[in-house]
């Protein structure tokens, strides 16, 4: 594999990290799916670096180069889904040690990190992240070893400044991790802001077509005690992302550059398209002026704001999902980040977190935006 460190992330992409098939001459990296490897006739590993198919597998180290290269990283590790990846990071907390998450962020989040701290006997502190002051005042009353903050947030749209979060956490002598999911590496490079890891579900626009489980972290220091005891946790487990996988994985990321500009760019006039409709109370999208964090957004993403946004429906529950119903090319369905544009109903999947019962959440694809606004209108018009 050439060295591509000189390389724009759309060529890292499209290239594969520098990736092809060298037995064939493909220019597609080759799939093996063998879960074991040969050794010779003095029992010599052919391949040292390949014994069982756990965490020794060529596109799977395929994959994790070029998502390493795509986030500024030195090194990054795939898991079997977002989940896996969270928990492999919050396993290494000791019993009885103290963490700090943001609040209202994805609900699977919240609901298993508030599980396992109970089960482990864990301080689990939860703060409105985004609120700076609030965030900075946690860190010192708390002291966390490890904190998660999400930016943008999931379904809420919040955005967290990352380099003040980075100095606050550091400043108690803990370590930083940023869930960039809705970003990918291509709007957002947390690391470079000051975070000890990055997280992504690369289910979603990571993969970009909603065919693929999977999760990532990343990091810069790959010495670091809490990185070593990951990919141990890793190994030992057995929390591996299978080669088929990892092969639909780096299909995908050949066009995450250009998916997610057309995402964003779509986003954005959706939004502004809403943020103007007499039925709408309010949109949450970061591309907003009017958005509250939306200079902490301009400053630390690049490129556009993603293709996530969320809006609040006049009259409740019951305006928000007849619009819902009526949506002929937003499929109703959950996830985020593909290339098909999606609505959910966030209040019928977490009825006690908060959000209003008019929210719609809508993760935008790279459909012609006309046609998808004029679909908006339809279903907000009658």
């Amino acid at each position: 594999m050439s060295d591509t460190s000189r390389l724009n992330q759309a060529t890292i992409a499209a290239q594969a990290a520098g990736s092809v098939d060298p037995q064939s001459g493909g220019v597609v990296p080759s799939l093996q799916m063998a879960t074991t490897y040969l050794r010779d006739a003095q029992y010599e590993l052919l391949r040292p670096e390949n014994i069982y198919l756990r965490d020794q597998s060529d596109i799977v180290r395929v994959a994790e180069t070029i998502l390493a290269q795509l986030e500024g990283a030195a090194e990054s590790l795939l898991f079997p889904s977002g989940m896996a990846a969270i928990a492999a990071a919050f396993r290494t907390v000791p019993n009885g040690g103290c963490v700090l998450v943001q609040s209202q962020i994805y609900w699977g989040t919240t609901k298993w990190l508030r599980d396992f701290c109970n089960r482990r006997g864990i301080a689990l502190h939860e703060v409105e992240a985004s609120d700076t002051g609030a965030f900075e005042a946690a860190c010192v009353a708390h002291k966390p070893s490890l904190v998660l903050i999400e930016t943008p947030s999931n379904p809420w749209l919040r955005v967290t400044d990352v380099e003040a979060s980075a100095k606050a956490v550091h400043a108690v002598g803990g370590l930083l991790m940023v869930d960039s999911t809705a970003a990918t590496p291509v709007l957002q490079k947390p690391l470079a802001a000051g975070a000890d890891i990055v997280m992504h579900s690369a289910t979603k626009g990571i993969n970009g077509h909603s065919d693929v489980l999977a999760g990532v972290l990343a990091t810069n220091d790959t010495e670091a005690q809490i990185w070593t005891d990951i990919k141990a946790d890793r190994h030992d487990a057995g929390a591996v992302i299978g080669p088929f996988e990892a092969w639909l994985l780096v299909r995908g990321m050949r066009t995450l550059p250009l998916r997610m500009r057309e995402m964003s760019r779509n986003a954005q006039a959706l939004a502004e398209f809403l943020d103007q409709h007499d039925q709408v109370e309010t949109v949450l999208y970061p591309g907003l002026p009017t958005h509250p964090g939306h200079d902490i957004a301009l400053r630390q993403m690049n490129g556009g704001f993603g293709p996530l946004l969320s809006f609040v429906v006049k009259g409740g529950a019951k305006a928000a999902l007849a619009a819902a119903g009526k949506l002929e090319l937003f499929h109703r369905a959950t996830s985020l980040g593909g290339v098909e544009s999606l609505v959910e109903h966030r209040h019928t999947i977490e009825p006690h977190t908060g959000i209003p019962e008019g929210l719609l959440r809508v993760s935008v694809g790279i459909e012609d935006v006309a046609d998808l606004q004029a679909d908006l209108a339809r279903a907000l018009g009658i």
